[in-house]
């Protein structure tokens, strides 16, 4: 019996085997067993596109190191910090030449007892660490402009310094293709007009042409404006080297890249995908996904990813069934504004256009997909909060097949159905 996770539960998938064109697993990967420190030592012995770290930065240099806020907690900073940080001692960089930049994007401030765990006891001890403040307009730097006129203001005291290293996880997304690399510099140290402007590439140019499939997940070519131009934008920093981490579904770290902030990345990226990537051979009329359970469905805000991998997969007009609890409901004010306060997609479109969010997009995506399928959460987020939309929330996984029956003329018999058990991460790929 195949089973769908959802909170702390499971429910069973009460379909005839043979229906079930496809279920979604991870593919198995051989790699080196390490463990982090030896990952991480191993990457900064074997750089890739560039060379040893002691031949780009030298003694007396300014190092700014760029990493991610609590919300990415999962990447184990401490466990890889400290190693790089020894690297450029080693280099003849002092401490005091050295400051810690957390890429807080839009996020807010953090408490001096996040920094403490983000840098580990003895790192907040003898290195300086700030916030990167999007609104801050005293410390942000205008660079110039990309080709698709975003306008690019970066944070004053990474540009200052020397030499900016990179660091950070390395994770499909569900609008960049990939996150890591040059997301560490936009959104990451970029002011929010920086921010707003490239996060709009998510949405066709012209009002009215809603959403742009080619920003999605897997999609690193020139074809995903988003990346594209957050590669454009990023390049201006002129990073000086990149140490990014790759970690499996338990947040086990078990890869490292460094070297150059693109190369090295796009090995990293290869890799995640070699993983989650899983060859499909056609989509179907019917996908059920799950976001993998607690704390994956915590919130509609997270549960962005699995929306993007069943768009993936859902044939022309079919049916998607998505089980998120939601037990903290939206997760993201804008992300609900979107579902809650406008009646019609003309009004979603205007307002995100408007001030642009990754939340609001999130709150967009679920409504215009839920305008072109049938989409039915089972979820804990009421019905009425709904309303507004075309998404019918239901309670158990047996109510939105019997609610799928109904909307497909009383039967779902002649349906063939692929399964998404950990439908935040595999994505469905085609040959």
């Amino acid at each position: 019996m195949h089973t769908m996770k959802y909170s702390n539960i499971e429910f069973d998938v009460n379909i005839p085997e043979e229906q079930i064109a496809c279920e979604l697993e991870s593919n198995v990967v051989e790699l080196p067993q390490r463990t982090v420190k030896e990952h991480i030592e191993y990457a900064l012995d074997n750089p890739i596109g560039a060379g040893d770290i002691s031949t780009v930065v030298k003694k007396g240099d300014k190092i700014a190191i760029i990493i991610s806020d609590v919300t990415r907690k999962w990447q184990a900073i401490p466990t890889y910090l400290p190693i790089l940080v020894d690297r450029l001692n080693s280099c003849g960089i002092a401490d005091e030449d050295i400051i810690v930049i957390s890429a807080c994007g839009t996020h807010r401030r953090q408490t001096d007892e996040e920094h403490k765990e983000l840098l580990g006891e003895d790192l907040f001890k003898r290195l300086k660490i700030i916030d990167h403040e999007c609104d801050k307009k005293e410390d942000l730097v205008y660079m110039g402009e990309t080709s698709r006129k975003t306008p690019v203001w970066l944070n004053r005291y990474a540009i200052e310094a020397d030499k900016i290293i990179l660091t950070g996880g390395v994770v499909y997304h569900f609008l960049a293709g990939f996150g890591g690399g040059r997301k560490s510099i936009v959104p990451g140290i970029a002011g929010r007009e920086t921010i707003n402007t490239n996060h709009c590439n998510a949405l066709n140019p012209g009002f009215g042409n809603g959403a742009n499939v080619n920003a999605c997940s897997g999609n690193l070519s020139e074809t995903n404006p988003f990346h594209d131009d957050l590669e454009e934008a990023a390049a201006m920093a002129k990073p000086a080297y990149l140490l990014n981490v790759v970690a499996n579904s338990d947040q086990q770290i078990i890869a490292a890249f460094a070297g150059d902030w693109i190369k090295a990345h796009k090995a990293a990226t290869e890799l995640v995908d070699s993983i989650d990537g899983v060859y499909v051979d056609e989509r179907t009329p019917l996908v059920i996904a799950s976001a993998g359970g607690y704390p994956k469905d915590i919130n509609l805000y997270q549960t962005s990813k699995t929306l993007s991998n069943s768009k993936t997969m859902i044939a022309e007009g079919g049916t998607m069934i998505i089980l998120s609890e939601c037990g903290e409901g939206f997760g993201d004010k804008d992300c609900e504004d979107q579902l809650t306060k406008f009646d019609n997609m003309e009004e979603r479109e205007k307002a995100l256009r408007a001030d642009f969010s990754i939340g609001g997009f999130v709150g967009y995506d679920f409504a215009e997909t839920a305008e072109k399928y049938n989409m039915i959460l089972v979820t804990s987020i009421p019905q009425e909060k709904l309303s507004k939309t075309k998404i019918h929330a239901v309670k158990t996984l047996d109510e939105a097949l019997e609610l799928a029956k109904k909307l497909n003329g009383g039967s779902i018999d002649d349906m063939k159905v692929a399964l998404l058990p950990h439908g935040a991460n595999t994505l469905p790929k085609y040959r």
